[in-house]
């Protein structure tokens, strides 16, 4: 039978949870965890990315509790997706980044996340298990799980539960991680879909979620008809099961998880691809048996099987009785182990010693050889109590190994339960995540098959997304949320006349009514003669093992045996009368070791004051079929002697009669002393046996010692984990801190404004290279008073007393300063921190002269405009270069010059160099270097188009109050 033991499996597994409101469509979450190194990881992972990639983000990485994180700012800047911290009850949205806050469990429950805080000892926590579990159980084939760089083995398990519940899982190859121990564990396990450098990681899963979304909308009929029916034969043929009755979607999920690890997107082609690699379908077989489970999974369920049903079950066992279970689709065996965990937790409770009988069948043999061994992993810690963990495990190297009284009350057997026959007279049947996977008709095939395996008022145990269905008539609810069920057995039940089927090969020989009625006489008349030829024939015995131990007796034993004295025992041989002791220990070991018979040999025993003879007869006997175990008869019989026999007289001479004597005393000593000797040899075992519970005592100290050890070990390591992830930070902080301080650096610089920063007490903090305009700093200045700076201006003195205004009031100040024939803006303003506080002034000074030139040159410009357009005379107006800045509309007409062509051009440029007379070059540089005004200066010249003019010219230079601008002003008049 397919084993379909999903990990975590809840009742709303087949729903889809998470919608896209705008494509209607489910869409993946992708849980990632990392531990050490993960950092890089994160980063190089989100930078191939694409920020519509359809997918949800949920990242669990390693973080100090202690200390606040910063991963979200540093994530948001490799990627375009918001990165989100995570709270409580926050709904994942595709295209989104979520990562778990410090010192927080996370778990995901209908789509929405779930935050705690964390129940166990720092070190033994184990996030990225936790949330995959609960991402497998919500998401169920919806779900990807993602292993990063990371030491240690968390995330194993989780992956498990991914991969279990039909999603896909990745791991980044180890040699590119920084640290290799997650990714190494999570390969090891085998439950891993691509093993994949990190930078691929994103393409696959783009790769992943169209497959998805395509196959999404493709009827299941459809695909059946195209490629699955005829896998499904071929796995039939290959490996003798048949999946054809198993639900569809689950089956299709495996077979499209093997085609994204080949890489294949269509389905007829991975058809192809089976039948020419048969070993691929060994593989897809394992796949769709689903070997998942844990320990104690769904918690209360198994409280109310502790607490409720197995009190009731064993309320009356004695010690001679059995308590059968079966556990169906074990697994690995972590469920059959738990069952006889919680037996053997009650029968230490109620002072029982009933036998236990655990039958866990799986149809995967890898799993039973798993479960045989007992050894899992250390991450189970998470599942069990630490004084579970103590009481029922040996910690090893590689994991937690079950004791072996546990291990002894489970028999794991490879079995198919849609045809091989079931375990019968049950107690108890767990049947748990099975049924799920199976369609309809198996799932009316096997309700039947249980009823029947149970015995009346037997409890029926499935998960809490299982029932009974319509077999309402054959089983009593107990529990409804958790889905337990007691069988009801009358006449009227369907299995009263239920076929178990058999691999016993039947005849077609049929018997007559008359032979069916006088079977079951002719086997209650043999078995009453067995009992009465044993109870009045068979000599008096005791069954014992090998080293003589009573297992059970037959007849009347008390002449021959008799408790011995000190501590009770049921051991044969402290129990033999006087006179049986030696041979009685012979015989056995002769029988135990050589199995060698002693038959019929008579000795001498000593009841009720004399002595009798006795027949002791040993002889060994095995048990069972498959690994027969050895067991010895120990029979005992009185030897009559004859009433009619003659003794003999015995004529014996003096001398004869003294050495008998002697012999007898002689006889009587070494029996004497033999027994001194038994008695000295077993005080000297009891000592031996006191000092190997001392020495095992001592053992289990060391070994309690050497637990806390590895415990602390696991705490330094995730200590150790958790501060690499921090330093990770901070590393990034502190690039991202320094390339700031090199942008700043070179802003201020670039910006040619002196800057000073002065504390609340006005002392230097730091400046610019260009504050050094204003006051003479050095850097040794810094953290002096900036009243200790002398200023190059006597105007800057009063910046002192500025400061402290500003830095009273928080009004900013600023004022211009004139500086060595510089216009300085001085500008004073407080200085806030992050947080919005005061922490001192900030003084920055900038140099103006080029806007205050500017605009005096402007208001030059402006003033000679005016004028020039109020004089009627022809008026021009230079630079000192000879450019035409302005002319009136008299110098327009009376020289028949537009405005346009004459501003900018120089003087003697004008109407095709007209104006270039050299009278009128002499007059310009003769102002330009002698005076100031020249009067009535007369020009004559021939302006063609104009005719010959005499023009008496009068000039002005120009210069503003602020600035040395040097302009010209020419008046005309025209004779």
């Amino acid at each position: 039978m397919v084993n379909t033991k999903n990990q975590l499996v809840s009742p709303s597994s087949e729903k889809p949870t998470e919608v896209d409101q705008k494509s209607k469509r489910v869409f993946p979450i992708v849980g990632i965890g990392a531990s050490a190194g993960g950092l890089e990881a994160f980063e190089d992972f989100f930078r191939h990315c694409d920020p519509d990639i359809g997918l949800a983000f949920v990242l669990v990485p390693h973080l100090d509790p202690s200390h606040v994180s910063m991963l979200t700012e540093i994530l948001q800047r490799s990627t375009k997706m918001p990165v989100i911290e995570a709270q409580d009850q926050t709904k994942v949205e595709a295209n989104r980044v979520y990562i778990i806050p410090p010192n927080r469990e996370m778990a995901i429950i209908h789509g929405k996340l779930q935050l705690s805080v964390p129940t166990v000892s720092h070190g033994q926590r184990m996030p990225i298990d936790g949330f995959l579990r609960s991402l497998a159980e919500d998401q169920n084939e919806n779900a990807i799980g993602i292993i990063l760089s990371g030491t240690g083995s968390d995330g194993t398990l989780g992956l498990r539960a991914v991969y279990g519940a039909g999603g896909n899982c990745f791991v980044q190859e180890p040699a590119t991680a920084k640290y290799d121990g997650m990714p190494t564990s999570a390969i090891k396990a085998g439950y891993v879909t691509k093993v994949l450098p990190v930078a691929n990681m994103p393409e696959a899963l783009q790769a992943g979620a169209n497959s998805f979304n395509i196959l999404s909308e493709i009827n299941t009929e459809t695909k059946k008809t195209h490629g699955v029916s005829h896998i499904l034969m071929q796995l039939r043929t290959i490996t003798g099961h048949d999946f054809s009755l198993y639900k569809q979607s689950t089956v299709i999920r495996r077979i499209e998880r093997r085609m994204l690890k080949h890489d294949i997107t269509d389905i007829e082609i991975y058809a192809r691809y089976l039948k020419e690699f048969p070993a691929e379908a060994h593989i897809l077989f394992k796949e769709l048996l689903i070997n998942v489970t844990s320990f104690f999974r769904d918690t209360e369920a198994f409280l109310v099987l502790e607490n409720d049903v197995l009190p009731q079950l064993c309320l009356n066992k004695s010690d001679e009785d059995n308590f059968r279970v079966w556990v169906p689709g074990c697994a690995s065996g972590e469920e059959a182990y738990s069952i006889a965990i919680l037996l053997s937790e009650l029968m230490d409770k109620t002072q029982q010693n009933f036998k236990v009988q655990i039958y866990a069948s799986d149809l995967d043999d890898d799993a039973i050889a798993t479960a045989r061994a007992g050894l899992y992993p250390i991450n189970i810690s998470q599942d069990l109590t630490p004084e579970r963990l103590r009481r029922f495990f040996t910690k090893e190297i590689t994991g937690y190994k079950v004791k072996k009284e546990i291990r002894d009350m489970v028999v794991f057997a490879i079995q198919n339960v849609i045809k091989d026959p079931p375990f019968t007279k049950l107690d108890l049947l767990s049947c748990r995540n099975l049924m799920i996977y199976l369609g309809a008709e198996l799932q009316n095939r096997l309700m039947p098959t249980f009823h029947y395996a149970l015995k009346p008022n037997g409890v029926l145990m499935v998960s809490p997304s299982e029932g009974i269905g319509s077999f309402t008539s054959l089983f009593s609810p107990i529990s409804r949320k958790w889905k337990i069920y007691r069988a009801i057995h009358n006449l009227s039940s369907p299995t009263s006349r239920f076929n178990i089927p058999t691999k016993v090969p039947t005849t077609n020989d049929s018997k007559t009514p008359e032979k069916a009625i006088k079977q079951p006489m002719e086997n209650s008349l043999a078995e009453i003669s067995r009992r009465l030829l044993m109870q009045y024939f068979a000599p008096a015995s005791v069954f014992t093992d090998l080293k003589g131990n009573i297992l059970y007796v037959h007849g009347d034993t008390g002449k021959y045996l008799r408790p011995a004295q000190g501590q009770a025992s049921l051991n044969v041989i402290e129990m033999a009368r006087e006179g049986m002791e030696i041979q009685l220990r012979a015989a056995i070991h002769s029988a135990s070791i050589e199995n060698k018979p002693t038959l019929n040999h008579e000795m001498q025993v000593k009841t009720n004051g004399g002595f009798t003879t006795v027949s002791l007869s040993v002889r060994q006997v095995n048990y069972g079929s498959a690994d027969k175990q050895a067991f010895l008869l120990v029979s005992f019989q009185d030897v009559v002697t004859p009433s009619n026999q003659t003794k003999r007289k015995v004529s014996s001479k003096p001398e004869e009669l003294k050495r008998l004597e002697e012999l007898e005393n002689d006889l009587l000593y070494l029996k004497e002393n033999h027994q001194v000797l038994i008695e000295e040899q077993q005080a000297t075992n009891e000592e031996l046996k006191s000092a190997n519970e001392e020495l095992q005592s001592t053992n289990e100290e060391m070994q309690s010692s050497n637990e806390e050890l590895e415990t602390s070990k696991e705490e330094l390591q995730s200590i150790n984990e958790e501060l690499i992830t921090v330093n990770s930070e901070l590393q990034t902080k502190m690039d991202q801190l320094s390339e700031m301080q090199s942008d700043m650096k070179n802003l201020l610089e670039s910006t040619d404004i002196g800057i000073v920063f002065l504390d609340e007490h006005l002392m230097i903090r730091s400046f610019t290279r260009e504050a050094v305009r204003i006051y003479r700093l050095v850097p040794s200045d810094i953290g002096r008073p900036l009243s200790d700076i002398r200023s190059i201006s006597d105007q800057a003195d009063n910046l002192i007393e500025a400061a402290k205004n500003v830095l009273d009031s928080l009004i900013p100040f600023e004022t211009e300063l004139h500086v060595l024939n510089n216009w300085i803006l001085v500008r004073i303003q407080p200085y806030r921190t992050t947080d919005n506080f005061i922490n001192g002034v900030v003084l920055t000074f900038t140099d103006i002269t080029a806007r205050i030139k500017s605009a005096t040159t402007q208001e030059a410009l402006d003033l000679a405009e005016g004028i020039v357009n109020t004089v009627r005379e022809p008026l021009i107006v230079l630079d000192a270069k000879m450019n035409v800045i302005s002319i009136n509309t008299a110098f327009e007409t009376s020289f028949q010059v537009s405005r346009e062509d004459a501003i900018g051009r120089k003087i003697y440029q004008l109407g095709n160099f007209q104006w270039d007379i050299p009278a009128l070059r002499k007059l310009l540089e003769e102002l330009l270097i002698t005076s100031d005004s020249i009067d009535d200066y007369v020009v004559h010249h021939d302006f063609p188009g104009i005719g010959h003019k005499t023009i008496r010219i009068k000039a002005r230079r120009l210069v503003t109050k602020m600035i040395e601008t040097q302009l010209i002003l020419l008046s005309f008049e025209i004779n």
